[in-house]
């Protein structure tokens, strides 16, 4: 009679939303799954079930030239834009939430705006700049382009943290005898950094990834790995790219792992 008492009810509510949460999660996961199983697949064409495990495709990946040097320079590009996005948007956080500037909802909204538009406008219209300039199209471009479409979410992840920081903390040191500088680097970066850290993750992954500006501004044999990707699968489509795919999604889960490592993923999560 006791144990009957003690049992727990059985809640409907409760397994129908663990329910749906589990199938949003394996709806999600399935074309990582999908793609994991082609990447692995002997076959040069996605059959399920398998017919074998093999590492072929991996090695065309990391043995052709075009993807390595696709791979490198989007690596180099992600993570000088990860560099500029944290430092144009923390700083531009900062002033937005610090500032007291005239039509601050405006000028919020200006720099989310490359979230608004479509990349390929945005790309299309950098591209037609620079030729009006006559600049051509240089790396250097490219970064530009990448760090316009990835400073929004520095801003707004750094905005978040704002939003709920105690200035109070601030005036204690400042009271203490910290200086501006020291206040700055000692008390106010370490409390915001969750925010600039996220932000700079999201950063370095839309860049990594990113096609649509890309598409316009890389040069003839120069191009980042998504464009390399989109060029081969005009004339072959085989587990290369399931393979590209792979590697792409185990380097973002890479720089997740990292920002775990240096801030925790409860803080992240806290965003």
């Amino acid at each position: 009679m006791s144990a009957a008492r003690n049992r727990t009810p059985f809640d409907a509510g409760r397994a129908v939303y663990l329910a749906v949460n589990a199938l949003l999660v394996a709806f999600l996961l399935a074309p990582i799954a999908v793609i994991l199983v082609f990447a692995l697949n002997p076959t040069p064409y996605i059959s399920f079930p398998p017919v074998g495990v093999t590492w072929r495709w991996f090695d065309k990946f990391f043995s052709g030239a075009d993807f390595m040097n696709a791979l490198w320079l989007s690596l180099w590009i992600a993570a000088c834009v990860l560099v500029l996005s944290i430092l144009i948007g923390g700083a531009s956080a900062l002033a937005l939430a610090r500032g007291n500037l005239p039509g601050r909802a405006w000028l919020t909204a200006f720099f989310m705006s490359p979230l608004m538009l479509p990349a390929i406008l945005t790309g299309l219209a950098l591209f037609q700049s620079y030729l009006l300039a006559g600049l051509g199209r240089p790396v250097w471009g490219l970064i530009i382009g990448h760090t316009l479409v990835a400073v929004p979410y520095v801003i707004r992840t750094t905005l978040a943290v704002l939003h709920n920081f105690d200035r109070r903390i601030e005036e204690a040191a400042a009271v203490l005898g910290a200086g501006p500088i020291r206040v700055f680097f000692e008390v106010t970066l370490p409390l915001i950094r969750p925010g600039v850290f996220a932000g700079g993750v999201f950063a370095f992954i839309v860049s990594f990834d990113q096609f649509p500006v890309s598409l316009f501004l890389v040069q003839p044999n120069g191009e980042t790995l998504p464009v390399v990707l989109f060029n081969y699968m005009k004339f072959d489509l085989d587990g290369a790219i399931a393979a590209a795919s792979t590697v792409s999604i185990l380097m973002a889960l890479s720089v997740v792992l990292i920002l775990e490592k240096l801030i925790g993923l409860k803080a992240y999560v806290k965003l």
